[in-house]
């Protein structure tokens, strides 16, 4: 039965006052197999709403392909919410943040030169609306509207921050609305005077996101609401984890039990994060602002549940501020806790060198400039290039033109420089005798595009430009792809070359599968394969020294564990714990 929801001095839902206490989860960050346990806890909590983004690149990972199925199926999720109990605001504007790989733009947008995201950009919105054919059908139904649970939809995410693009954010709003989206919209932007004005959009009620100092932000917020309700659509309760940050960021709890209550006395709120969860494969996104900062494999968020679900302190100063402020009693009682395993170690049964299994992973490309992985069709993981001296008969300086994320290069099988962000900007002095037909390897890894700021156009991985050896650019490359989602084509026969990259595979024997936490002491850094699923990646440079292994994805009897590593330092084992170490 079709229900109505409504803007007017608060929120009305089928015409009576409603007060939304919502909490973030995204769908994508957490295995099926859990979302009712989270959701569950969500509503054990008190709040009566879940907020969820939509990321493109995982619902179109390749032009024209689609994907609602498993953990991109979110139409299951808001149907799970519906049969708790629960309303859901869903964010499915083309860019997401959420420090999500490329804010949730798929890389293959990046195939095409002079491509200018989130603007009106011709190129930009047509890819937007091949992609809203197919996903708005899907979310219509679920409106509270249609008769389902869907009370509001954001238009676009933050974009006072970006730029004032007005014919754009006009033109996301009408895409919504010739999709049959008839729920209330939103914008979302920092409780300032500019960044409301650039943001904002007619038709679409102005929210703030902010962690702190509530009484203050509402005040801004209310010049542009028109005598609108008052909403935090993100009151930020921690914060995400960069690789080498020095310690696993937490939030002051304190006052933000405060703000929270402030937020329930004075308007709408939806805690960000209720639980963060996992950027599981190669899904982390990055920040960009003197130097490249690529989030870790958690999303903890210092959230009110842990990475693998578990309850904080935090979720229970919450609940009881929800239940003092607004007299509801105790809700349903919690699931049952999940269990945890320390299954011990396992030791390498087989290896294999990166360059003696590419007959199986790649197939060469060859040009006579290096090209971006988009330009050959790769959004994600690594890319390797080849190529052979000619006329160099010492390799005395080199450069690479146009290059991201970082880069391991080898003269044959002798390791001879690793360059990172700033690094790939240099030219960088060797001294090293060569022979004609030695092979020059690059491996280049994207550690995961920039999903804030003016940097998300030129977002190209790999080499875009060229490879400069001793002054003069050096042609004829053969470029292979390795998005390394083909691991089944792994001979561990092929042969393997210490200190080189490689793959290590590892047996893990299971009686009762449980949540677990895989650590790689002593390993440099690479990415984790589970029965074929990508877990993420590690470095040794912390904070995060164990990766989340939900239990779900293990399975009575052998598991197979293969670990990607580029540096050439591996222990010769890993071992599995029942808690995580933060940092």
């Amino acid at each position: 039965m079709a229900r109505t929801f409504e803007i007017r001095e608060t929120f009305y839902l089928d015409g009576e006052p409603f007060q939304i206490l919502s909490g973030s989860i995204h769908y994508f960050r957490i295995v099926p197999q859990y979302w009712r346990d989270r959701l569950e806890k969500l509503k054990a909590m008190g709040l009566n709403t879940v907020e969820t983004y939509i990321p493109w690149n995982i619902h179109e990972p390749k032009k024209g392909q689609f994907n609602f199925e498993g953990i991109a199926d979110v139409a299951e999720f808001v149907r799970l919410a519906e049969e708790l109990g629960l309303y859901v605001i869903l964010r499915p504007s083309p860019y997401i943040c959420a420090e999500w790989e490329f804010g949730g733009l798929p890389g293959w947008l990046l195939a095409e030169d002079g491509m200018q995201v989130r603007s009106s950009s011709p190129a930009f919105l047509e890819q937007v609306k091949e992609y809203y054919k197919v996903l708005l059908p899907i979310l219509k139904p679920l409106q509270i509207t249609e008769g389902g649970n869907v009370i509001l939809m954001q238009v676009e995410n933050e974009y006072g921050y970006f730029a004032d693009d007005k014919a754009y954010l006009e033109t996301m709003r009408d895409l919504f609305r010739q999709g049959g989206i008839t729920v209330p919209l939103i914008t979302s932007d920092e409780p300032k005077d500019e960044s409301i004005m650039g943001g904002q959009v007619e038709g679409a009620l102005p929210t703030g996101n902010f962690g702190s100092k509530t009484r203050e932000r509402f005040e801004v917020l209310k010049k542009f609401t028109q005598g609108g309700p008052l909403m935090c659509a993100e009151f930020w309760v921690g914060w995400f984890d960069h690789w080498g940050n020095g310690g696993h960021m937490t939030g002051n709890l304190e006052q933000s039990a405060q703000d929270l209550e402030d937020m329930i006395r004075l308007g709408h709120v939806n805690i960000y994060m209720f639980i963060g969860g996992t950027n599981f494969g190669f899904m982390n996104g990055s920040n960009y602002y003197s130097q490249l900062s690529p989030d870790v494999t958690s999303y903890d968020y210092d959230a009110v549940l842990t990475e693998a679900g578990d309850l904080t302190e935090k979720f229970y100063r919450y609940q009881d501020i929800i239940r003092r402020v607004t007299g509801e009693t105790a809700r349903k009682g919690l699931p049952v806790p999940i269990p945890k395993k320390a299954y011990g170690r396992a030791e390498v049964k087989r290896k294999v060198g990166l360059m003696q299994s590419l007959p199986g992973l790649s197939a060469p490309v060859n040009s006579l400039q290096p090209q971006s992985m988009e330009r050959l069709g790769q959004s994600y993981g690594y890319i390797l290039y080849t190529s052979p001296v000619r006329n160099e008969r010492r390799l005395e300086k080199i450069r690479l033109w146009d290059a991201n994320d970082r880069a391991n290069i080898f003269l044959g099988e002798e390791r001879l420089l690793n360059l990172y962000d700033h690094e790939l900007e240099a030219e960088h002095m060797l001294d090293k005798a060569a022979k004609e037909g030695e092979e020059i390897r690059i491996l280049v890894e994207n550690m995961g595009r920039v999903n804030f700021g003016p940097r998300m156009n030129g977002q190209r991985k790999g080499i875009d430009g060229c490879v400069q050896i001793n002054g003069h650019m050096h042609t004829g490359w053969k470029q292979y792809t390795l998005p390394l989602d083909n691991l089944d084509r792994l001979d561990f026969a092929a042969g393997y070359t210490p200190g080189m990259p490689a793959f290590y595979e590892f047996e893990l024997m299971v009686e009762e599968p449980a949540d677990t936490f895989v650590e790689l002491e002593g390993w440099g850094k690479g990415c984790v394969f589970l029965n074929g699923f990508n877990l993420g990646r590690f470095w040794e440079i912390g904070p995060q020294k164990r990766l989340y292994v939900p239990g779900p994805l293990l399975k009575k009897g052998n598991n197979q564990f293969i670990v990607f590593e580029t540096e050439g330092k591996t222990s010769g084992e890993i071992c599995f714990y029942d808690e995580p170490d933060v940092g």
